[in-house]
């Protein structure tokens, strides 16, 4: 029986589990030193000067809306084509999310659209470098006025640069996850990444709870720790963060050489760096490839979600754009651990499919 080939694979091994077995050993399990070593850990790779540490990059988002003050009544632009907990994130605040339509070629938000969606309500956009790939960070910043601030959503781009500057590290705050399907893994995990001493403080109060350094509770606040054994697991792939970017770049050059002539598929802007949190080409047919791959023992999935296309936002649209990228959108397998001749089945039965 051929082997399956799976959608993604966490890069663990030895150091994690000597570092997980560790603070097993300890018996501290929640909050504690591996928590604030972790935060050091993930400021440094983005290059800003705090990281706060939380449970999810959804609680990431949600807790850096809370600290920015965004509220019921506010109006914050997100894209159109992007997973749900980018726009379920605004709505958690009581604000509205105002979708904005991508470029399908991309997958990223449109700026010029994004200047057409400003209303005297709109108190932040967050932009999504999806899938890892940056976004024009200028040509946004041009698009809105110095009155809206800019979040980044930096889920999937641990390690990708715009210019220079690493994402997390282009706005007010970065929000990051570490779920299985990122280069960095806690299991579940997030962070969010600023400069800003006043937002890593009201995160840090929010996520416990909502209680201040002296022990006063000034707001109510959620359980969003992420916890020491958690903190542990990530900490040594952090360590190695441009070796496995290095790998993902590897297998992705792999996946252009077999497919940049047949199907649309991902590359970063000029200048940048590509985070390669997933591989998503464009395809026709992409639930017929999805079936054809799957029946090989490949798993694939689409590549993520038109908002407008789920019940809790089809009061917007239509979004051109977002149709295509989630019609078209598929995702192959992709991790550092990958093998070319994974990859080479990958293709073949990839470009089988498209030939029948």
């Amino acid at each position: 029986m051929t082997e399956p080939i799976r959608l993604a694979c966490p890069d663990v091994g030895d150091a994690e589990l000597a570092a997980v077995a560790e603070v097993l050993a300890s018996g501290q399990l929640t909050t504690g030193p591996r928590v604030e070593a972790f935060e050091r850990a993930v400021a440094a790779a983005v290059g800003t000067v705090d990281a706060v540490a939380v449970s999810s990059g959804t609680a990431a988002l949600h807790l850096a809306l809370l600290a920015l003050g965004v509220s019921e009544g506010d109006e914050v632009v997100v894209p159109a084509y992007t997973f749900p907990a980018t726009g379920n994130a605004v709505a958690l605040c009581g604000a509205r999310p105002v979708l904005v339509d991508v470029d399908p070629g991309t997958f990223l938000l449109r700026p010029e659209l994004v200047a057409e969606a400003m209303t005297p309500r709109t108190r932040a956009v967050i932009p999504v470098h999806l899938f890892g790939r940056p976004v024009d960070w200028e040509a946004l910043q041009t698009a809105v006025t110095q009155e809206v601030v800019l979040l980044e959503d930096a889920a999937g781009a641990l390690g990708a640069r715009y210019r220079g500057t690493p994402c997390g590290a282009l706005g007010i705050a970065g929000c990051l996850s570490f779920h299985p399907r990122k280069i960095v893994t806690t299991g579940e995990g997030g962070a969010v990444t600023t400069d800003d001493p006043a937002a890593a403080a009201a995160v840090r109060r929010l996520r416990r709870h909502g209680f201040a350094d002296d022990g006063e509770l000034p707001q109510p606040g959620f359980n969003y720790r992420l916890a020491d054994v958690l903190c542990a697991l990530g900490i040594p792939q952090l360590e190695r963060l441009e070796q496995l970017l290095s790998a993902r770049e590897r297998v992705a050059g792999w996946y252009e050489e077999r497919l940049g002539h047949i199907v649309a598929t991902p590359c970063a802007g000029e200048g940048d760096r590509h985070g390669w949190q997933a591989y998503v080409v464009s395809v026709d047919r992409r639930d017929v490839a999805i079936a054809a791959l799957r029946a090989a023992g490949i798993e694939a999935q689409i590549g993520t979600y038109a908002l407008h296309s789920l019940a809790a936002y089809r009061d917007q649209g239509p979004f051109p754009g977002a149709e295509a990228a989630f019609q078209r959108g598929l995702a192959l397998p992709f991790a550092a651990s990958l093998t070319e001749g994974e990859v080479d089945r990958v293709c073949a039965t990839l470009v089988r499919h498209i030939a029948t």
